[in-house]
């Protein structure tokens, strides 16, 4: 019997990437589902036995529970974000630590957020808010680094929450992970 070739496959097969996204109604720009059906169909020819059934049937279904398993991680993954983005405004009514970390871990991982943050506050805001979130300085130590009052301090704190929490900066979370 004749050994085929991954790029014979793919040949044989691309059609079955596209046919499994059209069926799974997947609207896909960026091509992240036909990769990963590209994907699949390199495992499934990599793992084919033929003494277990035809290629055609194993590659369907590798293929098709393969997408089905993205649109599920992804699905998950947006759900969470969209639970983190409701509980983040109400995650301050108690508890300022929970808060803090909170929005560390949300500025560190997305840069973007912290450059669109940093051209919405002033000098001394965007100041507070690196030394006491991301780098969990207490007021009295940005004082003397800023070289000025802990009420100072204070006031550019005030100032960063009221934004923080104003519509303008949850559009802009909500928009950031939608």
């Amino acid at each position: 019997m004749h050994k085929f070739t991954f790029e014979e496959i793919y040949n044989q097969n691309k059609q079955r990437i596209h046919y499994h996204i059209h069926q799974l109604n997947i609207h896909d720009p960026h091509r992240e589902f036909y990769v990963e059906g590209l994907t699949a169909l390199w495992h499934a020819y990599k793992t084919y036995e033929p003494d277990k059934g035809p290629m055609a049937t194993y590659f369907n279904s590798i293929i098709r529970y393969r997408l089905i398993d993205r649109i599920r991680k992804q699905s998950l993954e947006q759900t969470q974000m969209k639970r983190y983005l409701s509980d983040y405004p109400r995650v301050s009514d108690g508890s300022n630590h929970s808060y803090h970390t909170a929005l560390k871990d949300l500025l560190l991982d997305t840069p973007e957020l912290c450059a669109k943050l940093k051209s919405l506050l002033t000098e001394n805001q965007w100041n507070w808010l690196d030394y006491a979130i991301i780098r969990d300085m207490p007021h009295k130590a940005i004082a003397e680094k800023e070289n000025t009052t802990v009420d100072a301090v204070k006031g550019w704190a005030r100032e960063v929450r009221r934004k923080l929490s104003s519509a303008e900066i949850r559009k802009l979370l909500r928009q950031e992970f939608e």
